[in-house]
């Protein structure tokens, strides 16, 4: 069995190639755009709600591109297409430094949400699973450090940054570090890495032995059975970083004690999601289906009741734990139920409904807190809601690997 350091030796440059692109989707992603929360809603007089609805178009805007544009991972090379993204990034995050009225703003978030947080990650995750099938959970789980990283590093930062120096001027660094990252991609991917199965090889085939459609898997009711899985990270993660300074209101923290415990978020999501990787690598994602949300709904019952930020840690644990078992099975549970042919097309539907989810959660909890139930006490319907998600997401782990174990064993006879 090849060992991690061998593996990362063979497999370095494609490997770093989805740690940057991943670590790059962080200036789309909440928990960066939250940190400009406060002043955003200074500049341009909104209110929790007004911000919060903002937001969600523009996300849900750029969910609705993210179905076509998506699919483009499956006609063109993640080179041409990874280097194309960053510069729309870098030219989204630079155009925040200079809009002047409610309407630009709305447009600059829909391009940084449609850039950063859905088509990066997306690329990268794509090339991980379609790069990969022996290793796939440990490459996913090493090119899901870059966003970890960034979600450890760039808030605390840039909010240390704001002591000193304008909001706006900030946007401008975020957009000149987007830019020296495009020769460093481009250089990686020199050569960029053919799998063996990009056919119709066994490894890289779902169900019944099959390269499905996205039709197709729009049609499968384990989509519908996963979708409260798919959405429910996404719009209540999302909503937790894009609250985080009404949260720190509300618990009466400094919001700086409250960003610093990102990092503990961080490590404990990377932690999880590396062992995850050893995991699935072994017995499949779809046997983690019904188990991986319980963290969160731990998570949330204890943030709705903490009072002090050494409780707060202990829900930002329980968060990190979930939010890294739930990056792995996202970058893997499709190839593994639906194959990889058109796993391009499929990301897309899937992270459109991700990104929706992303435009759900701000806009809801907006509305609540502005309505006077502050994000603690709505914390118990969250956990409420990822209760009945795994249970539904259990369900469909269970149909998928029935079906897998099926071809398995016919695979095993006929070779006997």
């Amino acid at each position: 069995m090849e060992t991690l350091p061998r593996f990362l030796r063979n497999n370095a440059s494609w490997l770093a190639a989805g740690f940057l692109l991943t670590f790059a989707s962080s200036f789309g992603q909440t928990f960066f755009i939250a940190v400009f929360a406060g002043e955003i809603r200074a500049a341009y007089g909104l209110t929790h709600g007004g911000w919060g609805t903002i937001y969600a178009v523009a996300t849900a805007a750029s969910a609705a591109v993210m179905i076509w544009a998506g699919s483009l991972t499956d006609r063109f090379r993640i080179r041409y297409i990874g280097v194309t993204i960053l510069a729309g990034l870098a030219l989204s995050a630079a155009a925040m430094s200079w809009i002047g009225g409610v309407w630009a703003l709305a447009l600059c978030i829909f391009l940084l949400r449609l850039f950063g947080q859905g088509l990066m990650g997306h690329c990268a995750m794509v090339a991980m699973a379609r790069w990969f099938v022996a290793r796939r959970g440990r490459a996913v789980s090493i090119a899901g450090l870059g966003v970890a990283s960034g979600e450890a590093l760039l808030p605390i930062v840039f909010v240390a940054l704001m002591g000193f120096i304008d909001w706006r001027l900030l946007w401008l660094v975020a957009a000149t570090g987007l830019l020296l990252l495009i020769p460093v991609l481009w250089a990686l991917l020199r050569k960029e890495r053919t799998p063996q199965f990009h056919s119709q090889a066994d490894g890289g085939s779902g169900m019944a032995g099959r390269m499905w459609t996205r039709a197709e898997v729009f049609r499968h009711p384990v989509l519908w059975l996963m979708l409260p899985a798919l959405m429910g990270p996404a719009a209540w993660n999302t909503a937790f970083f894009f609250q985080q300074v009404p949260l720190a209101e509300a618990k009466g923290w400094a919001h700086v004690s409250l960003v610093s415990l990102f990092p503990i978020f961080t490590a404990t999501s990377v932690t999880f999601m590396l062992l995850a990787g050893g995991i699935v690598d072994r017995i499949g994602s779809r046997r983690l289906a019904g188990f991986y949300l319980l963290p969160l709904v731990l998570g949330y019952t204890v943030f709705a009741l903490a009072q002090t930020l050494i409780w707060g840690a202990v829900g930002i644990v329980l968060l990190g734990m979930g939010t890294g078992l739930h990056a792995m099975m996202m970058g893997t549970f499709w190839a593994e139920a639906f194959g990889t042919r058109h796993l391009g097309a499929i990301r897309a539907m899937i992270g459109a409904f991700m990104v929706l989810g992303t435009a759900i959660g701000p806009a809801l909890t907006g509305v609540l807190i502005d309505a006077g139930f502050d994000f603690p006490s709505q914390s118990f319907g969250i956990a409420a809601y990822f209760a009945c998600a795994a249970f539904l997401a259990g369900m469909a782990g269970r149909k998928v690997d029935a079906d897998l174990s099926i071809r398995d064993d016919q695979h095993s006879t006929s070779h006997e």
